[in-house]
């Protein structure tokens, strides 16, 4: 009896529940179907590769339409490696957007290796965390070192591990006063700053910020009035502050064979004349690159 019983109550439940759960699993499909479209995309945190480039990796398949398969596909698997990405993260900000945050690593600078034929992009701590032939854009250039070898994600083997400190202290002293340079050039003990038509002689390594601080502002002028030479700031010491711009004085810098990608789809110290930044005209009288 009380199986029977049991027997007609699953019998009847079946019968009123059932149509119901089937019920609201199709609404569910329906629902997922027609309102979980991918109508906006937006992008965040890119800065190496373009919104357009980043969306075609992100929605890179025929189901991508669909924003919740876009969401949970990004959780599921495995990302692929792209390079100069760290990783990219999908989420939902309605039904109809996408959100994609992109985390860029943290590229400081690059050397070229050329018995890679690669350039060996590294953070700020000095470790490797790219090697591509391809030239980021704002990414500074480094040459003139002899670069034992270069592994991904191992600390650069320069031959001089001081150097590799200096440069680091560098680099990221050019980028907050947002000064990065065409190339850095290590010549013996100096080191040259390359802004096109303008070069720059820091000398050693010593007392950079200082001289950074300096360059900044008189470098803005020799830019705006087209000036062609060599502003020197290695004669600069703490203790002498003589900075003078040499006219028509260029280094020649080797030349590295790369390929660009294509895509698919400031404080200083009271002014010129405390410097004594001279412009030197071939043996003549010196003048006051501030003034002039």
């Amino acid at each position: 009896m009380r199986k029977k019983r049991r027997k007609q109550q699953r019998r009847r439940f079946l019968r009123v529940f059932l149509p119901v759960l089937i019920l609201i699993a199709v609404l569910a499909v329906i629902m997922v179907w027609k309102v979980f479209v991918v109508d906006e995309v937006e992008i965040v945190g890119n800065e190496i590769y373009s919104d357009e480039q980043i969306e075609s990796w992100a929605l890179d398949d025929e189901y991508s339409w669909n924003s919740l398969y876009v969401v949970l596909k990004n959780r599921l698997q495995k990302q692929e490696d792209i390079p100069f990405v760290d990783t990219i993260d999908i989420s939902l900000a309605s039904p109809s957007k996408i959100r994609i945050t992109v985390t860029e690593k943290g590229v400081l600078g690059y050397i070229y290796i050329p018995t890679l034929g690669q350039n060996a992009y590294f953070d700020q701590d000095g470790f490797v965390i790219e090697l591509s032939t391809d030239v980021i854009e704002g990414t500074m250039k480094i040459s003139g070192l002899s670069v034992k070898r270069a592994e991904l994600y191992e600390k650069l083997d320069l031959e001089d591990s001081s150097i590799l400190k200096m440069l680091l202290s560098l680099t990221q002293l050019l980028k907050k006063y947002d000064r990065v340079p065409e190339l850095i050039y290590v010549k013996d003990d100096d080191i040259l700053l390359s802004y096109g038509s303008i070069q720059v002689n820091l000398g050693t390594g010593s007392s950079l910020n200082e001289k950074i601080l300096r360059m900044d502002e008189i470098l803005s002028r020799l830019l705006d009035e087209g000036r062609v030479g060599t502003l020197h700031l290695d004669t600069w010491s703490q203790s002498g502050t003589d900075i003078y711009f040499k006219k028509n004085e260029l280094e020649e810098f080797p030349v590295d064979e790369q390929t660009v990608p294509t895509e698919s789809g400031a404080e200083t110290d009271g002014g010129g004349a405390a410097e004594n930044a001279a412009e030197e005209n071939g043996g003549g009288a010196a003048e006051s690159a501030a003034d002039e």
